[in-house]
């Protein structure tokens, strides 16, 4: 598919609708008053980009919803996003006060409910320092390029994003389902930034027709915000029928009517991603079942994900490994998986899945989708920058093996949970680095 535009509006495809409505300023003023603006707040502290919560809230419930925008995005420039995609009830939420004896604020709604209304408002939130002189290259639009990129024009640095797809944005645009954000909201937040300064190019890829030589000619520092890849193989027998998870969800978003869905959809994998399958296959009126290898206590996705999954009608089978596809030609016909049994605790902390000899069972289907994670960054476009078990290695400081070339995001994410919100603290915390590198270098020159 290509990806030219963007070609669903609101209402053509309301099963794939944006699941939560938005506040109406009556409801968002009950809800904000209902917070206690608590001193040392955990929601903050639970907040990867540590917004302050209580301020903006009190700004909302005092009526000022453009002030308690600019406290959220002070902290978070894509908080716009962050209120629809962060897991919220592990979060800031799940960190509330109130949710002890009682219902936690909506934090996320409110937050929606602030950016979104200065989203398209052409008035400047923020006034750019004055111009350093410097140049910094951002190298892909996801959530880690952008918060990078926005962050140090905020300091008065010249900044340039370059982006290898039609439409920025990255997984927010391309990766995450319309259910929870629609690609308006990122492709907004783009326009934003660009008001704000953030010069951005699209299709241009580093190591096709953006060189590395081309970066150190006109560019002071370089920042990799590469993200992951596509979905790995299963590499078993009829692989090349499978289905890829991410552009599943990227057509689902994107162009619902393009969408090839099965009758009888199999997801593998037990992932978020996995679970954004499953639900737009079932949505639009597949049988759809989830097969992973471990057990539901193993799972990655998170526990209100997969309540919601359930919820929705789709089934589990765990413990169940895919051995091949069986097909007819290229008639998709079910998969044959091995029974599995937990064993000792691996390299990830999780029970080792086993082969149980001898089990085997067949589940039908005349779709398979791949939804077990993606590949890593390799090729010209991290030519010379050294590695960490198959992520860009950086410092504490975001720097890289290469001189003048930080790096963040899931590209760089080799321990700990990757997300949306933590890829927008890596930019802007890269980005508090690079000020820092860029302005001691001044100073040397």
């Amino acid at each position: 598919m290509a990806d030219t535009a963007v070609r669903v509006l609101p209402g053509q495809f309301p099963l794939l609708d944006e699941l939560v409505a938005p506040l109406r300023p009556h409801e968002a003023q009950v809800e904000a008053n209902r917070c206690l603006y608590c001193f040392d707040a955990p929601c903050v502290q639970a907040c990867p980009t540590h917004i302050d919560i209580p301020g903006f809230i009190r700004k909302i419930a005092q009526e000022r919803p453009r002030d308690a925008a600019r406290a959220i995005l002070s902290s978070n420039l894509l908080g716009a996003t962050c209120s629809r995609v962060c897991p919220v009830q592990e979060l800031c939420e799940g960190a509330c006060v109130m949710g002890t004896s009682f219902k936690p604020i909506s934090i996320g709604r409110l937050q929606r409910y602030a950016t979104d209304a200065v989203l398209n408002d052409p008035r400047p939130l923020f006034t750019p320092a004055a111009p350093t002189g410097k140049r910094v290259a951002v190298i892909g639009s996801g959530p880690s390029g952008l918060s990078c990129a926005g962050e140090l024009v905020k300091k008065g640095h010249s900044v340039e994003v370059f982006e290898k797809r039609d439409l920025p944005g990255g997984l927010s645009t391309y990766g995450i389902v319309t259910l929870r954000e629609p690609p308006e909201i990122a492709l907004a937040e783009v326009e934003f930034l660009k008001r704000l300064g953030v010069v951005v190019h699209t299709g241009r890829e580093l190591g096709t027709n953006l060189s590395w030589d081309e970066l150190d000619d006109k560019f002071d520092v370089v920042f990799l915000a590469l993200g992951l890849g596509r979905v790995p193989l299963l590499a078993i027998p009829g692989d090349e029928l499978i289905t890829d998870g991410l552009e599943f969800v990227e057509s689902g978003k994107l162009d619902p009517a393009s969408v090839k869905v099965g009758a009888k959809v199999v997801v593998v994998g037990a992932g978020n991603t996995a679970i954004d399958c499953a639900t737009v296959a079932k949505r639009l009126g597949a049988d759809v079942t989830i097969v992973y290898r471990r057990t539901d206590l193993e799972m990655t996705a998170y526990p209100h994900e997969y309540g919601f999954a359930k919820a929705e009608g789709i089934s589990f089978r765990f413990l169940t490994q895919p051995v091949a596809v069986v097909a007819e030609g290229d008639t998709i016909r079910g998969l044959k998986c091995q029974v599995m049994e937990l064993g000792p605790l691996d390299a990830s902390g999780r029970p080792q899945p086993k082969a149980i000899p001898g089990k085997e069972i067949f589940v039908e289907a005349d779709q398979v989708v791949a939804a077990i994670g993606q590949l890593k960054p390799t090729g010209a476009a991290v030519d010379g920058v050294a590695f960490d078990r198959g992520y860009i290695a950086v410092d504490e400081r975001f720097r890289t093996s290469r001189p003048k070339v930080f790096a963040g995001g899931d590209a760089v994410r080799s321990t700990g949970a990757a997300s949306t919100v933590m890829a927008v603290q890596d930019g802007k915390l890269a980005a508090r680095s690079i000020h820092t590198f860029l302005t001691q270098e001044a100073h040397r020159g």
